[in-house]
């Protein structure tokens, strides 16, 4: 185990080990004005929604390593304690991090990267018009963590009015994830994009107790095949299929199949039920994984 005390290394060091590892992080496009109206837009990864009601969103302008300065964004916020946060998604990112060059003050981003302003209707800060949500909010508190280069500035927002783009919609008025196709940051030049295959569904436990790893029998619990999010897929169920049923799987066609060419082999025969039921986990049935598990034990 590589082991790092960050007050050991270089803070620039540090950074980039923590960036790399706290990852992905959504991102905070964040439009501002200064107290004459001189538009400021910028991204930021130090992010994420802390509530619902009121709903809060807390993003950080850190102070910069190099020379200990702060951001524009922060300067006006200061001066007017209000700010759009724009949602970033792939068709935008290229725009998004031509826009994070460190122009100087009074330059305006929208012009230099290209995107398209449009007037809040609570705050003063201009919403992003290719962005497809926009979330107008007012600034409760700014809590500074330090006055050294890399120290946070914890920027903390209410959202007052949120503009959802209806192409980003399913046919339950929902946000589809491939519709919005967002975007997220890692560490260094990278980025990932949450949409096609990289998204996936994971159910999330019962609203009464799951059963838990610790009740799966031995002989499950230490498979070689099964995995540990397959050991928590079989763990999240409230109670284990009956005999009946468990007997019902086991007079299906494919298990009769398996039955014949593996029954006279019972460690053979208990790896395959293991890759079968492995093979449902992945389709997220995990109450035919359970009958075909415990047909082992019949």
């Amino acid at each position: 185990m590589y082991t790092i005390d960050p007050k050991k290394i270089k803070t620039g060091e540090f950074h980039s080990y923590m960036l790399s590892s706290i990852a992905p992080r959504p991102i905070a496009f964040a439009s501002t004005v200064d107290k004459d109206g001189q538009p400021n837009l910028s991204p930021y990864s130090f992010f994420n929604a802390f509530g619902s009601r009121p709903p809060i969103l807390v993003f950080s302008p850190a102070r910069r390593v190099r020379d200990n300065s702060i951001k524009h964004t922060l300067e006006n916020i200061y001066e007017t304690m209000e700010v759009v946060i724009n949602v970033v998604n792939y068709s935008m990112v290229q725009q998004m991090s031509l826009s994070s060059s460190e122009y100087p003050k009074g330059v305006n981003e929208f012009i230099k990267s290209g995107f398209t302003p449009i007037p809040s209707e609570k705050v003063k800060p201009f919403r992003v018009k290719e962005s497809p949500v926009q979330l107008e909010c007012k600034v409760l508190q700014i809590i500074e963590t330090g006055q050294e280069g890399g120290a946070a500035n914890l920027i903390i927002c209410e959202i007052l009015l949120m503009h959802i783009n209806e192409s980003v919609l399913n046919e339950s008025n929902k946000i589809d994830p491939d519709k919005i196709d967002l975007v997220a940051r890692m560490g260094g030049d990278w980025y990932c994009r949450a949409s096609g295959a990289a998204l996936f569904e994971v159910a999330k436990p019962l609203s009464t107790l799951g059963i838990g790893v610790d009740r799966l029998p031995d002989s499950i619990r230490l498979s070689t095949i099964l995995t540990g999010n397959n050991l928590g897929q079989l763990g999240n169920v409230e109670k284990l299929p009956t005999n009946d049923e468990v007997i019902e799987t086991m007079n299906k066609d494919f298990m009769k199949d398996l039955k014949q060419r593996f029954g006279n082999d019972p460690a053979h025969f208990k790896i395959k039920l293991h890759e079968l039921a492995r093979a449902l986990l992945e389709k997220n049935d995990a109450e035919t994984a359970w009958k075909v598990l415990l047909c082992s034990v019949h």
